[in-house]
């Protein structure tokens, strides 16, 4: 039976295994195959399953608040729990794909890497692929793993579904921020993948349910964005938790005895607190609409720019924080050092950049966006 987030005994049993083990996950460049069972355990990898197959195919806002609770703890963690969103774009393979697909349950780890489009020849019952992508959050335990792939067409590339023992994870990812997503490069060989199992990203879904009516791309940048949404309640939690009756090197007044400290922590939390309201406003608008039938432009618009505002307003906060911290925050192994490196990569994504506040304001003034925002 599906719970609503953060009341299940597993996903708060998912969260201490977070916390006791982040430093490891930072070591070892990636949250080992262990960790993310606990992540299954818990609901990420059902939460965008669809019903049909036994899966959650939980409104938005409650995944994402998922991922925002985890993200608290530990931002890589965050960060590869968030694929549990894959559910949605998957849902444009064929029913009969996704029947396989979840043969041995709904609980599927999924990673992909799309970058940079691989040209792949088309033979008899589907395409030859080969070719090194890059940036595959989470797949050292991932079950299936997509790759992006040109076809020779004009239309938008397509994602090519294979087992992930069909590809060879090379170990590439060596990051300042987010360090324990295992984001690696992933090759394949020479690997005639089926048509059958093959999508376009953001394309109609072939299952009938409301959240596969909500908008799929702008939800794969949401789940990215909220990351910063749990980092920047870390920092700033850090901050009020523990560096109220912190006294400076030089023996000043305590951090709360300081005007620009009080007055920069309080500004930090409305910001939040604001940026916040905002993403999970329109995420609700846009799933009531999903509900009855399809978001517009202008809401998906909502949602990408609501997304990577989240990302850009999360990292300011992170930065008040820690300038607060003074200069105990720039040893390495200080929280909000690890907070102000993770939260550095989230709006460098390329769904979460400054090009997504020029599309939506060309949408407010009915001007053309560029290509694939909408």
């Amino acid at each position: 039976m599906a719970r609503t987030w953060g009341t299940s005994p597993a996903f708060d049993a998912a969260l201490a295994e977070v916390a006791r083990r982040a430093g490891e996950f930072t070591r070892r460049r990636h949250v080992p195959r262990d960790a993310i069972d606990k992540f299954r355990l818990a609901g990420f990898y059902r939460a965008t399953t669809p019903k049909c197959f036994g899966g959650d195919a939980r409104p938005p806002a409650e995944f994402l608040r998922m991922v925002e609770r985890m993200s608290e703890v530990d931002g890589s963690a965050g960060w590869v729990a968030s694929f549990g969103s894959s559910g949605v774009y998957l849902a444009a393979l064929p029913p009969e794909t996704q029947e396989l697909l979840y043969a041995d349950g709904p609980d599927l780890v999924f990673a992909g890497a799309l970058f940079p489009v691989q040209p792949a020849e088309e033979v008899p019952g589907g395409f030859r692929v080969r070719g090194q992508w890059r940036l595959a959050s989470g797949c050292l335990a991932a079950d299936y793993l997509g790759v992006g792939i040109g076809t020779g067409g004009t239309g938008r590339p397509r994602t090519a579904v294979l087992p992930a023992a069909r590809a060879e994870v090379v170990e590439t990812w060596d990051a300042v921020g987010m360090r324990g997503t295992g984001s690696h490069d992933l090759r394949v060989d020479d690997v005639v993948v089926p048509a059958e199992w093959t999508f376009v990203r953001g394309g109609g879904a072939t299952i009938d349910e409301p959240l596969y009516r909500y908008p799929a791309l702008a939800y794969a940048s949401q789940v990215l964005a909220v990351v910063n949404l749990g980092i920047a309640r870390a920092a700033l939690n850090h901050v009020t938790g523990f560096g109220a009756g912190r006294a400076g090197l030089t023996g000043g007044p305590v951090l709360a005895d300081r005007a620009y400290a009080r007055i920069a922590l309080a500004k930090a939390e409305a910001d939040l607190r604001s940026v916040r309201a905002f993403f999970y406003e329109v995420t609700e608008e846009a799933w009531q609409m999903a509900v009855t039938g399809t978001p517009g432009p202008e809401q998906v618009s909502l949602l990408r720019l609501a997304a990577a505002h989240a990302a850009r307003v999360g990292f300011d906060v992170v930065r008040a924080a820690y300038t607060l911290g003074g200069s105990a925050a720039i040893e390495a192994d200080h929280p909000l050092q690890r907070h102000l490196r993770d939260a550095a990569v989230v709006p460098q994504h390329a769904f979460l950049t400054e090009a997504m506040y020029d599309a939506a304001g060309a949408v407010f003034l009915g001007a053309q966006p560029f290509p694939g925002y909408l």
